[in-house]
């Protein structure tokens, strides 16, 4: 059980890594390559930047989870 979360969590890391990339800064990012960098008039951000947000949102919860679990499995064995 604990082999599969560390699994789970060095792919959660890896994919956070990629999305928090793929964000848009300053200057633009690695989203403007898929579209995320045309804005509309009507104000806010693209879709495609919202989705990137809500996505990034749920691995970060994901791998917050997996951390918690990981802590109380290796307590329990310990």
């Amino acid at each position: 059980m604990v082999l599969g979360f560390s699994i789970a969590l060095i792919v959660f890391s890896l994919l956070m890594m990629l999305l928090v990339l793929m964000h848009k800064g300053k200057g633009g990012g690695l989203s403007d390559m898929f579209g995320g960098g045309m804005q509309s008039s009507v104000g806010g951000s693209s879709v495609a930047e919202r989705n990137l947000d809500r996505i990034t949102v749920v691995v970060g919860l994901l791998w917050f989870a997996c951390v918690i679990v990981l802590g109380l499995l290796m307590k329990s064995n310990s």
